[in-house]
């Protein structure tokens, strides 16, 4: 009982702080919450929990405020995630499905992350070594020139152009465009790669110097591993926003956002199933940015996490509605690439 006590006071120094950006006292808990208990008793509780590092004084005679110790309780302890409204709802689809392409869904993303949760949206491209082959096209530009353009699974676009010794004949180039698609499609890009040493040998002789090239193109962009690294942030100006002494880290913060392999440690490994998590504080890989916490997940076609998106803001943030935010973005965005 004393425990569950504790926690409703904590819980209400959490929700009260987040909401005024001020210390908060006994006597508001008592006027504010519906605790059920003499303000005698929540000032026990009080300093229960601030004996036990779960929340803090930041000067005298001031009230209390949460720790990283004390958010991650709170955490912890959540029995559900603030479910979004149908409004909200409807608007995420909205604006989601209007993309075009995988770029478009993930700057859609990221704006649409920074604008409900006014915190730091980061959204990762989904990793090509993940994916899988949906289609090749093989199209000739001249009789001497080919565009090659591999479409993955994610609705990611890789395209080559491919110039030729010699030409090729339309019916040879149509038979290497069946045979490439045939060794290739709903294979992982790994996979795929392997295969096509196998199309070559399976053409006519005058064909295959040809098809050597193309396969070696084909090849080099299923192994380029560079665009793994991609990440698309927004919302850094909401930074700006946060007083009680976060200014003053403002600027580490955004140095640090700067430097894309940051944000992927940050994102952490992208967990599948809808698993959020929460890193608070002192949690997280780098001290710069010991005053924020990020809240991340996974997001891929078929309940596959292909990558990770996500949010960084300041500790004293509405983690359930962040939480759920989070969700939900990262559903919408499985949902079109596994319609895609």
């Amino acid at each position: 009982m004393v425990e569950d006590r504790r926690l409703a006071v904590l819980r209400a120094i959490v929700e009260d702080y987040v909401s005024t950006e001020e210390p908060v006292g006994s006597r508001a808990l008592v006027e504010r919450h519906q605790l059920g208990v003499s303000p005698a008793t929540v000032r026990n509780d009080m300093a229960a929990l601030e004996e036990e590092g779960f929340i803090a004084q930041p000067h005298t005679s001031a009230g209390r405020v949460p720790t990283d110790k004390g958010y991650r309780l709170f955490v912890d302890k959540l029995t559900t995630v603030k479910p979004m409204s149908a409004a909200e709802q409807r608007a995420i689809s909205s604006f989601l499905e209007g993309a075009v392409d995988l770029d478009d869904v993930v700057q859609r993303s990221v704006r649409l992350l920074a604008q409900l949760t006014r915190q730091v949206a980061v959204v990762q491209y989904p990793t090509l070594s993940r994916s899988t082959v949906r289609h090749v096209e093989i199209v000739a530009l001249a009789a001497n020139r080919l565009l090659l353009v591999l479409i993955l699974s994610t609705g990611r676009v890789e395209q080559r152009v491919v110039e030729l010794a010699g030409e090729l004949a339309d019916d040879d180039l149509a038979q290497l465009r069946t045979r490439v698609n045939r060794a290739t499609i709903g294979e992982v890009i790994s996979d795929a790669a392997l295969a096509l040493d196998d199309v070559v040998d399976q053409l006519p002789r005058e064909a295959r110097p040809v098809a050597t090239a193309v396969v070696a193109a084909l090849v080099e962009a299923m192994s380029d591993h560079r665009s793994d690294e991609r990440v698309a942030v927004g919302g850094t100006s909401n930074l700006a926003r946060f007083g009680d002494g976060f200014e003053s880290t403002v600027r580490p913060i955004l140095e640090a956002l700067e430097e894309h392999v940051v944000l992927l440690k940050l994102l952490g490994e992208a967990g599948s199933g809808g698993a959020v998590t929460v890193r608070i504080g002192h949690e997280g890989p780098y001290q710069q940015l010991a005053t924020t916490s990020v809240i991340a997940t996974g997001y891929g076609p078929e309940d596959q996490a292909l990558a990770s998106l996500g949010i960084v803001g300041p500790t004293r943030m509405d983690y359930p509605a962040t939480m759920a935010t989070v969700r939900a973005v990262a559903r919408y965005v499985s949902r079109i690439l596994n319609e895609a």
